[in-house]
């Protein structure tokens, strides 16, 4: 065993851990930033809600269905000339990100909008009898009533986005999907594969305890 370790290069998988952290962290966070708005308004324009716009309901419903419909690998590869044209290039970790952020705002939007969904009926009307506007409505009664729901998408897109940036390894992307590609698959190093797997199994669990606590703590609230 000892033997089998000590042909890994170290270096090699420190650096590929961290551009998966970078790939799933960067893309996360634009995930966020652009889920977020977008699944509040998938809510407010839904029926029987505060801005019901069914005809606005549907295309952008639509739109968000295109992009979870498409398998990453196939939006990887389509994505290719809009990378490029965006950031210069569609290999490494740079390159990885635009279609990780497409593939992880639209399923988080979905989460977002179910989030909101679930949240009490009465606490909209008790905020509308009090005369408050649709803004105060969306800042002071829904997005913290659904936070703890919210925080949960946060936490299984982030899981997902895990795999997507394993996966962008296929064109090149960086990171650990990369590294076990280039040497566990084409050059038959079956520890390098091994270890891959293991820190992606690790970085899926932290993030997940991390989340639970993170809803915990704000369900209490």
């Amino acid at each position: 065993m000892e033997a089998l370790l000590s042909n890994v290069d170290w270096t090699e998988i420190g650096w590929a851990s961290w551009d998966t952290l970078v790939m799933v962290g960067m893309s996360l966070l634009f995930s966020v930033v652009i889920g977020l708005p977008i699944g509040v308004l998938l809510f407010l324009t839904g029926k029987r809600q505060l801005l019901e716009q069914p005809v606005a309901y549907a295309v952008l419903s639509f739109v968000v269905n295109v992009l979870r419909s498409v398998p990453f690998i196939i939006l990887l590869i389509v994505m290719i000339p809009f990378t490029v044209m965006l950031i210069g290039t569609s290999l490494g970790v740079a390159g990885a990100i635009p279609p990780l952020v497409a593939g992880g705002a639209p399923f988080f939007a979905r989460l977002v909008e179910t989030s909101l969904r679930e949240v009490d009926r009465g606490i909209i009307e008790a905020t509308q009898a009090m005369g408050a506007s649709v803004r105060q409505i969306i800042f002071g009664a829904l997005l913290p009533e659904a936070l703890p729901g919210i925080i949960a998408g946060v936490t299984v897109t982030a899981i997902t986005l895990v795999s997507y940036a394993a996966m962008s390894g296929v064109i090149g992307g960086g990171g650990l999907g990369d590294l076990a590609i280039r040497f566990g698959y084409q050059r038959f190093q079956t520890d390098v594969m091994v270890i891959t797997v293991a820190l992606l199994v690790i970085f899926v669990q932290v993030l997940q305890m991390v989340g639970d606590r993170l809803v915990l703590y704000f369900s209490r609230k």
